[in-house]
C-alpha cells in the first residue's frame, strides 16, 4: 500500500522527528546533514501536519555544522530565538493567536564577595580590566555565575580564581536589578557573605592587577566606596556585618516536585526556624 504524502511529495516517513515540548509545541533537533532543497521540503510538510495536529510553537536546533539550513528556515517564516557557541535555535508560531513563546534569557548573574577574617580585613582587588582599571579604586571579587553554576557556587569560584584564597558561602546579603546592561540584557548582581579558609593570596595576573587584605576601615575610608551607589552600600554591609548580626538568605536545597530535581531556594532561614518554633509553642 502507498504511503501516505502530505505535502511536496514528502511521505509520512520522510517528516522531520520532533517530540513534544510541555507547552503544546515541538522540538525538532537537526543532526544529519541534507541538500537545502529536502529540508525545505520535509520543513513545509511537517509544518502542515503540526497544523493540523493543532500544535503551537515550533523550535529547530540548528547545529554550527548545518548552518547552511538556518536561511530555508528564515524564509519559511522562522526567526531566531537565541544561539550558544555550538548551535543556533529558531522558533515558530503556528497558530493565528497571540505569539506567547517566552524571550530569550532576559538577566545575566553576577556575585560580589564580601570575604572577612579575624583581624576585621576585607580580601580586596584591583581590576586589571573594565572600568575601574588604573583608577587605584579597591573593591570586593567580583564575577559572572556561569551556566548550570548555583550563585553559592559562583561565589566560591570566583574567589578561589582571583585571589586564590579558598571560602566557605555563608549568605546572600542583598541584590541589585538593573537593565540594559550588557547586549541591552538585565543583570542581577548577588552580594555574598564568605568565611576564608586560606589566606595566602594568589592573584589570577590576566584580570586582577592586585589583591590583598585590606582593614575594613581603610577600605571604607576611600572616596569613590563612600560615595557611589552599589560601592556605599556594599561597604556599610562590611561595616554592619563586622559590628552585629545582620540576617541574610542562606541556601537550602529543595526538591521539584515534578522531575526530582534539587535547587536552591534563598531565605532567613534561621528566621523562620524561630517563628516556626514560637507558632508551635
Amino acid at each position: 500500500m502507498e504511503k501516505l504524502v502530505f505535502q511536496n511529495g514528502v511521505k509520512k516517513d520522510q517528516l522531520l522527528s520532533a517530540v513534544n515540548d510541555d507547552h503544546g509545541g515541538v522540538i525538532v533537533e537537526l543532526k544529519e546533514p541534507m541538500d537545502t532543497t529536502v529540508f525545505q521540503n520535509m520543513l513545509k510538510a511537517s509544518l502542515s501536519k503540526w497544523k493540523l495536529q493543532g500544535k503551537k510553537g515550533v523550535w529547530i536546533k540548528v547545529p554550527i555544522e548545518l548552518v547552511n539550513l538556518v536561511e530555508t528556515a528564515v524564509k519559511e517564516g522562522f526567526w531566531y530565538h537565541h544561539a550558544e557557541p555550538h548551535y543556533l535555535m529558531l522558533v515558530y508560531w503556528i497558530p493565528e493567536t497571540e505569539n506567547t513563546i517566552p524571550a530569550n534569557a532576559s538577566h545575566r548573574v553576577g556575585i560580589g564577595a564580601i570575604v572577612l577574617n579575624e583581624k576585621r580585613e576585607l580580601l580586596v582587588v584591583q581590576e586589571n580590566s573594565g572600568r575601574l582599571k588604573g583608577t587605584a579604586v579597591w573593591k570586593i571579587p567580583t564575577g559572572i555565575v556561569e551556566e548550570g553554576e548555583d550563585i553559592f557556587e559562583g561565589a566560591i569560584r570566583e574567589v578561589k580564581e582571583e585571589t586564590g584564597i579558598d571560602t566557605e558561602f555563608l549568605e546572600v546579603l542583598a541584590f541589585r536589578q538593573t537593565h540594559k546592561a550588557l547586549f541591552g540584557k538585565s543583570d542581577l548582581f548577588f552580594i555574598c557573605m564568605m568565611h576564608p579558609l586560606s589566606f595566602d593570596i594568589q592573584k589570577q595576573d590576566l584580570e586582577i592587577e592586585a589583591a590583598q587584605w585590606m582593614p575594613l576601615e581603610e577600605y571604607a575610608a576611600q572616596p569613590f566606596v563612600q560615595k557611589h551607589g552599589i560601592f556605599k552600600y556594599t561597604k556599610d554591609l562590611c561595616l554592619v556585618k563586622a559590628e552585629r548580626d545582620y540576617p541574610g538568605f542562606t541556601p537550602v536545597p529543595i526538591t521539584s516536585f515534578f522531575d526530582g530535581s534539587t535547587s536552591f531556594l534563598y531565605f532567613n532561614k534561621d528566621g523562620l526556624d524561630q517563628e516556626s518554633s514560637a507558632i508551635h509553642l
